[in-house]
């Protein structure tokens, strides 16, 4: 009787050390005590800054979606003092002190402040005004003339802004885009000899409608067309990839479109997740691809009388690029690319050769772990520039106007992460000086020189076109 007395005991003590075990491992992190312990020496106990920025006044400088919050606390900004805290905290703690942060932003009202409207660089100060507003998803500019503007939004609508104003009236008749994830209607360009032919092109994510089954395979595709009566028409297939190298994700489809001196079409289309197919020849996916503007393909493509290659891969081992320029004095291609967490990239293109994604990166997976050791290797390129941490490169181009003088052929580079509007000065193929001269008003998708010299910022959350111009 004693020791089944015991066995009892034993067992009941044994269930009691699992449920306090269990109720210790359920139990929910205090986020208030772990913003305090780590946080509050730099943002203030509470929460209104500090040593470093206030975190509830709607004001998010590397990223305000809750994931580009989570990874700044797990990986750290080593390069302006905040460390990693991925050896301190759990993921469920990070996420914990996140929650908390966003309730507190609730309590104190916090809303992102307006766009200024006056912006100080080293150089200018610059005017910035509302060009177009209420724009759902704006991905892309491109201009006719100086009174007539295209605008994308991604879910598939092409805009017209005409002497200043938004046609309430998208145009008719577009392309059929998948909207989802990061697809829908891309990059829209018009003609360099638009007025002798009339032609504008667009790049989107099109879905395989044959296909059977519960998530249809998508790829980018390129189209031209003319608008007449608002409605798109004329419409001519340039480029698509064989149905078999669709693929079922929804992310990283490029794609920029640009026309060099030589009357040459570039255009890039990202990894589609899948960073080994950006190795493979066979596949377009992962490349910069070169074509006329009625979509043959040019006689001088490096891969042109390679059996197993696509003929219109220009250049191979990029990751996600959504910014293309053509340098107005050398004809040159420069892109930017999404690296993952670090490695963005700036590279200037050429004819067959290698920029080694994902065989050799900067970067790390947005987990923190290792995609590779390497970053370099022979027969692959070394981008011209790179950022790390990430600051999401997303639409490029030189500045060409007259407005802005001293930045006579410098490189605008819009960031969505930090919301930013770079300008890069280049020597001899190299980034000499960056300076940040627009930030804050929204993730920048796309950033262009209109032909009245002044620069237009597509911007997303909110969704709007802004325009800088120096003060008068």
């Amino acid at each position: 009787m004693k020791s089944i007395i015991q066995k009892a005991g034993s067992i009941l003590f044994l269930l009691f050390l699992i449920f306090s075990f269990n109720a210790k491992t359920n139990a929910q992190p205090d986020a208030a005590a772990l913003y305090q312990q780590y946080c509050a020496q730099c943002h203030g106990s509470d929460l209104n800054g500090g040593n470093a920025t206030s975190l509830v006044d709607g004001v998010w400088q590397f990223g305000a979606e809750d994931g580009y919050v989570i990874r700044n606390i797990k990986h750290g900004i080593p390069h302006l003092g905040m460390p990693s805290y991925e050896r301190s905290l759990t993921d469920e703690e990070i996420r914990a002190v996140v929650g908390y942060i966003r309730e507190a932003e609730k309590e104190e009202g916090a809303v992102k402040p307006p766009a200024p409207e006056m912006v100080e660089t080293m150089d200018y100060f610059m005017e910035v005004e509302t060009f177009a507003d209420n724009l759902e998803i704006p991905w892309a500019i491109d201009f006719i003339d100086e009174n007539t503007a295209l605008i994308t939004e991604r879910p598939g609508r092409l805009r017209i802004v005409e002497n200043g104003v938004l046609q309430a009236e998208a145009v008719k008749n577009t392309p059929q885009v998948l909207h989802e994830g990061q697809g829908g209607l891309l990059d829209v360009a018009v003609d360099p000899e638009y007025e002798r032919n009339g032609w504008i092109y667009l790049a989107y994510s099109h879905e395989l409608k044959e296909y059977e089954g519960n998530r249809p395979p998508a790829m980018t595709r390129l189209v031209r067309g003319k608008i007449e009566n608002n409605t798109w028409t004329n419409e001519e297939l340039l480029f698509e990839a064989p149905p078999e190298t669709y693929r079922t994700t929804r992310h990283h489809y490029g794609c920029r479109i640009v026309f060099d001196p030589w009357g040459y079409l570039y255009f890039a289309i990202g990894d589609r997740g899948a960073g080994y197919q950006a190795q493979d020849f066979s596949l377009p996916n992962g490349k910069v691809h070169r074509i006329h503007k009625d979509g043959r393909i040019p006689e001088n493509n490096p891969f042109l009388y390679d059996d197993e290659a696509m003929k219109s891969i220009y250049s191979l081992g990029n990751r996600n690029i959504q910014g293309m320029a053509i340098h107005p004095e050398t004809g040159e291609l420069w892109t930017t690319e999404h690296g993952p967490m670090g490695g963005d990239e700036l590279n200037m293109i050429e004819s067959g050769k290698n920029y080694g994604w994902e065989t050799i990166t900067y970067g790390r997976n947005y987990n923190g772990t290792i995609i590779t050791e390497l970053t370099h290797m022979p027969g692959m390129e070394q981008p011209n520039f790179y950022w790390k941490p990430s600051i999401a490169v997303c639409g490029l181009d030189f500045y060409r106007g007259n407005l802005f003088e001293k930045w006579k052929n410098r490189l605008l580079v819009g960031a969505l992460k930090y919301e930013e509007v770079r300008l890069l000065q280049i020597e001899e193929e190299r980034v000499v000086h960056e300076q940040v001269i627009f930030k804050g008003a929204g993730r920048v998708r796309d950033v262009s020189t209109g032909p009245d010299g002044a620069i237009y910022v597509v911007l997303n959350n909110p969704g709007k076109v802004v325009r800088l111009t120096p003060e008068e």
